[in-house]
């Protein structure tokens, strides 16, 4: 169980990329168990330093226009 405020490492994989990304982060949000059509997990802001910037910057290359979308996401 991870708790509000917690610090986590991640190892992060993403789309076509053999690299793993280390990012350390911090959870903002928890829902313990599924509530309606929210999905059971965990929230994480990425840090500013220790990966963060560039696991961020590598995420929205790879959402490009998606990010300026109205559609709901998790």
């Amino acid at each position: 169980p991870f708790k509000i405020g917690e610090e986590v490492f991640m190892l992060l994989s993403l789309i076509d990329d053999p690299v793993k990304l280390k990012v350390v982060g911090h959870v903002v949000w928890v829902t313990p168990t599924t509530q309606a059509n929210r999905p059971q997990g965990i929230g994480v802001q990425f840090s500013e330093k220790d990966g963060g910037q560039e696991a961020r910057n590598k995420i929205e290359g790879l959402l490009g226009n998606a990010l300026k979308s109205t559609r709901p996401t998790h």
